[in-house]
């Protein structure tokens, strides 16, 4: 027969086990947060809740600036017109004998690659400086005819332009066709451009396109920009686009489903969809009632008022089995750079405790049994 001393012996083993900590792969809630009420704790906690999501809303953002700043479509005319840089080729008709422009048997002189200067004007033998800059091809045409006929009967005057530098854009980077395209008409669109350099590259996840423009930049998710008709803009001369992978990204951690790190798909994620994106909370180990979202401020965030965090570390806390806490989650925002830890559920490690005796008294039986 066992000896039942050492029987016992095994067991007081397994509690003094269980007073210890025991194997987990996530931290309990209460391990987390333990200092939180300490006067010199470095961070703070705050429950998400209705009453107070809407101000949380107004914080000062981290990670990135908020929003992704676009700008409204601007339709101009049809029809292009010429800024400086722009080549003009010029034809001009004379029928006279005795002309001043054309040469013996000749009617016509073609005039090519005039520049168009700074300051906005081509010279024309005989009509010195002629102002073109910011006028349709066509107004421009007749604007030197006009002036022609001081010196020509009836002169008649075919204009071409070539784009330049002002009237052209540059496709830079995540187009499978890259490069400069003259815009061919003051309608010339942001799609129209995606078309014409070949499309995105297909190897961008989650792509960014960005447009630079007079120092600035705006950025829209593709996904939006072809979903939305009021972001497919207009484009002007000197315009940069760019497209690049969003780098946006919040960490996983504890007992949810993946423990990872998950790039943004979609321009702003709630903390409901950041939990789907990761599969949820395990089953068996994750603590409903004990999700974290850890985010850094810095020391210009902090407000005395409310309007924002009084410690530069905070510890967002979510109660997934209070609906007053889910309703405001799905309106809560997670931040790139965030973390989002589930604790791991108090039972699990009661489970575990049971499962240890469970092991002991079996192993116990069968050496009665001997």
């Amino acid at each position: 027969m066992q000896n039942p001393f050492r029987f016992l012996a095994s067991l007081g083993l397994i509690f003094i086990l269980a007073a210890c900590s025991l194997p987990r792969g996530a931290a309990i809630e209460g391990e987390v947060i333990r200092n939180q009420n300490n006067e010199d704790a470095a961070f703070s906690v705050v429950p998400i809740t209705r009453e107070n999501v809407a101000q949380l809303a107004t914080w000062p953002a981290t990670g990135w600036e908020g929003h992704y700043h676009w700008f409204t479509r601007n339709p101009g005319p049809k029809s292009n017109v010429i800024r400086p840089g722009d080549a003009i080729d010029l034809v001009i008709w004379d029928n006279q004998e005795n002309s001043l422009l054309t040469g013996t048997a000749q009617q016509n002189v073609a005039l090519e690659g005039i520049i168009v200067s700074p300051s906005g004007s081509i010279f024309v033998p005989y009509i010195d400086e002629v102002r073109v800059s910011g006028s349709t091809p066509d107004a421009a045409r007749r604007g030197i005819e006009e002036q022609l006929r001081s010196v020509i009967p009836d002169p008649q005057v075919q204009l071409a332009v070539t784009s330049g530098p002002d009237n052209s854009v540059d496709a830079v980077g995540g187009f499978n066709a890259p490069g400069t395209y003259p815009l061919p008409n003051r309608n010339y669109s942001i799609l129209s451009l995606i078309s014409t350099a070949g499309g995105i590259t297909p190897t961008l996840e989650n792509p960014l396109v960005r447009v630079i423009r007079g120092g600035q930049s705006f950025g829209i998710r593709a996904g939006d920009l072809f979903k939305q008709p009021s972001a497919n803009v207009i484009l002007r001369g000197g315009d940069q686009i760019i497209v690049e992978e969003d780098e946006r990204y919040f960490v996983a951690l504890g007992a949810t489903g993946t423990e990872t790190i998950v790039p943004f798909t979609q321009e702003r994620i709630n903390a409901v969809e950041a939990l789907a994106l990761v599969n949820g909370l395990n089953e068996s180990r994750g603590n409903p009632k004990g999700v974290l979202i850890l985010r850094d401020y810095t020391r210009q965030d902090l407000r005395a008022d409310g309007s924002g965090p009084t410690k530069t570390q905070v510890v967002f806390a979510i109660d997934l089995t209070s609906a007053d806490s889910l309703f405001a989650a799905r309106k809560f925002n997670i931040n790139p750079g965030d973390l989002v830890l589930a604790t791991e559920s108090p039972v699990s490690s009661v489970r575990t405790i049971f499962g240890l005796i469970g092991s002991v008294v079996g192993v116990g039986n069968s050496l009665s049994g001997n």
